[in-house]
């Protein structure tokens, strides 16, 4: 029987993942934004923790704050951000991400926008969705939509969650 490498890693990772969540809008609060709920929903019935979830308006200099915050707690792995990161000129999220990325997790995009492709056809190449790491910490920002949220949390995000933060703390 051979031994597999990955697998050490995966056993190596922590039990959960403690989470920070963004939620950036311009027209929702915490009572109406169904994303984020999703997320914390998603996050709490994998078994991890969430430390803290927020909103802000989708405003560069909020936005930049605001993750900087989350990311120096250190109750937080890994955080989750949702909204703006289509092609309208408020959709400024992403570019405010990609300035604090280290470490750009290119793959996030490239799946994400082929999974969504197979739901939503030629529309999944306008999301600008990123993921990346800043210092020894773990960002994944998706699109606002419930569905793209679903999709990225499950597929992707949720089955790799507790390998990535292993990662990162080696």
């Amino acid at each position: 029987m051979s031994h597999d490498p990955a697998s050490d890693h995966r056993a190596a990772g922590p039990a959960r993942a403690r989470v920070a969540i963004l939620t950036v809008s311009d027209t929702r609060d915490l009572a109406t934004d169904k994303s984020g709920r999703l997320i914390q929903d998603l996050v709490e019935a994998g078994g991890h923790h969430v430390s803290e979830r927020l909103l802000v308006k989708d405003e560069a200099d909020e936005i930049c704050a605001t993750l900087l915050r989350l990311l120096q707690r250190a109750d937080v792995d890994v955080a989750l951000v949702t909204g703006g990161t289509g092609i309208a000129s408020r959709d400024v999220t992403v570019d405010v991400v990609a300035e604090m990325i280290h470490k750009e997790l290119t793959g996030f995009g490239e799946l994400f926008r082929m999974l969504s492709f197979n739901e939503i056809g030629a529309a999944a190449m306008l999301s600008r969705a990123i993921a990346g790491t800043v210092d020894d910490k773990l960002v994944f920002v998706m699109p606002g939509s419930s569905a793209a949220v679903k999709l990225a949390m499950e597929r992707l995000i949720l089955p790799e969650l507790v390998h990535s933060v292993g990662l990162l703390r080696q």
